[in-house]
């Protein structure tokens, strides 16, 4: 069997995107079977989650049910009695933005001064450790329970057709209630600043714009914001991005 990895990032600084945190601190059990769940999958054998040594809630959850996990039989040799071995890790960065990179968190793992590799080789066949390794997100790992539990044909009947499924909305700014919450891909914006948030602050005619995917992307207008669906297609189609599904 190949020496395969899978690493899992949580260490955005972006203002208002802090979906991962939700699951970490709340419900870390189903990032820990989306770990197993994947790793069996890919024939991995370890995952690695990278999260900001500043997140000290979300790291003693994750911790602690990390050592159940363990203590059950469910992690390590043998896991879960299927005969597979596989062994999830926690790692704390310094909170360097940089390390957002995925090529950087290699090195930042390894020990090193987190700085971006060249590519090739590319991490799906030379990445941690030298071993072929696959980033990915604490999110699309921690669905994975649910989707295999309900089936995918539940999962994709949420959302438009190439843009289905669940995603974490990050809602913060002048929004009478900011939160996270999970809808389906498609949902009109206005709907869900209106539904989960009480809407903007004195009336949806004060809202000036909204960055719909965290601060990397194009900030949009009132205008677009009363008709626009957040998804990607849509979001694209207005030249932005849902990118982390931040709502500011």
């Amino acid at each position: 069997m190949v020496d395969r990895r899978i690493l899992l990032s949580m260490r955005k600084k972006e203002p208002g995107t802090c979906k991962d945190r939700e699951i970490m601190r709340h419900d870390p059990h189903k990032l820990l079977e989306g770990c197993l769940i994947a790793g069996v999958g890919m024939r991995a054998c370890a995952a690695y989650i990278y999260i900001q040594g500043e997140y000290v809630n979300e790291r003693i959850s994750l911790e602690k049910v990390r050592i159940e996990a363990y203590k059950s039989g469910l992690l390590g040799k043998n896991a879960c009695g299927s005969g597979y071995d596989f062994d999830v890790h926690i790692h704390y960065g310094a909170g360097a933005y940089i390390c957002g990179e995925e090529t950087t968190l290699f090195d930042s793992l390894e020990g090193k001064q987190g700085k971006p590799r060249l590519k090739p080789p590319f991490p799906e066949n030379t990445g941690l450790y030298g071993c072929p390794t696959t980033v990915t997100n604490v999110e699309t790992v921690a669905v994975a329970p649910a989707i295999l539990r309900r089936g995918p044909e539940w999962f994709a009947g949420f959302g438009r057709k190439n843009n289905s499924g669940t995603k974490l909305f990050c809602i913060s700014g002048h929004v009478n209630n900011p939160c996270t919450v999970e809808e389906e891909m498609s949902i009109p914006l206005k709907e869900l600043i209106e539904r989960h948030c009480g809407g903007v602050r004195g009336g949806w005619d004060n809202l000036l714009a909204v960055i719909p995917g965290g601060s990397s992307v194009p900030l949009i207008p009132k205008s677009v914001c009363d008709d626009v669906l957040m998804v990607f297609d849509s979001l694209k189609d207005v030249q932005t991005g849902l990118g982390t599904a931040g709502d500011g």
